[in-house]
């Protein structure tokens, strides 16, 4: 929901970069003054490219997103990214070999027919603008894969780093890749309400990430992947209130 307010007044580009360089600043005065960050000079070109590739990941989840949102309205971008964590649950499975349950696999099932169906139920209720719905729909899916493909790079990344040192490099390495497209003088324009949209979306990129980072050092990904899907669940619930 603040997403969608503050773009109103920054396009994804800017906004995405905003998030990650004050999450950057913040995070890297404070693993600095642990001296956290000097596990990162003995890390080997594997680790390093596996760093880069969660990266690009992630940049993308968040304008991909967003792209998204500006086509369509919050509750459908929420459930949508459901598909997030289902396909992070799959990867799990099929990467790190974690193991289902037959009652997991009929809840994997659900999910998958419970998004088919609301996908499909949305399609024929719009009638004006339903070209930019699934073009709204298609950003959001593609945004909920890359998702999928950072937290499996994610959960690697834990077996040489900590979760805050990832995150950092991580951080740092979108505020550079996306600086060409940020139009920092938007800035200057922002009135209160704008800035502190703006200002909550910066500080959940902090909490959201380091902690859905911690849950990966301590769960299996497929069960945090199911855990995360509440989310979308109460974003949802929590649109529907405010309208």
């Amino acid at each position: 929901i603040s997403l969608k307010f503050a773009l109103v007044s920054l396009d994804p580009y800017t906004l995405t970069w905003f998030r990650f360089a004050f999450a950057a600043v913040v995070l890297g005065v404070w693993l600095g003054a642990r001296g956290e960050l000097a596990a990162l000079r003995s890390q080997p070109l594997r680790i390093w490219g596996l760093l880069l590739l969660a990266g690009a990941m992630l940049i993308g989840n968040y304008v991909f997103y967003l792209l998204g949102l500006t086509l369509t309205t919050p509750a459908n971008a929420q459930l949508l990214i459901q598909a997030a964590p289902l396909l992070l649950a799959l990867g799990a499975i099929a990467v790190f070999g974690e193991r289902y349950n037959r009652w997991q696999w009929l809840g994997l099932a659900l999910t998958v027919v419970g998004l088919l169906m609301f996908f499909s139920e949305q399609l024929t209720r719009v009638e004006v603008g339903a070209s930019q719905y699934r073009y709204g729909a298609a950003w959001i899916l593609l945004g909920a894969l890359v998702w999928a493909i950072y937290g499996l790079a994610q959960k690697q990344l834990l077996l040489r780093l900590r979760s805050p040192v990832v995150l950092w490099v991580i951080y740092v390495f979108a505020v550079i890749a996306l600086a060409p497209w940020a139009r920092l003088d938007a800035f200057s324009a922002l009135q209160l309400g704008a800035w502190i949209a703006v200002l909550y979306c910066a500080l959940n990129t902090l909490a959201a990430y380091g902690a859905f980072a911690e849950a990966l050092e301590h769960m299996e990904a497929s069960r945090v992947s199911a855990i995360l899907a509440l989310s979308p669940l109460m974003t949802y619930l929590s649109s529907l209130l405010a309208h």
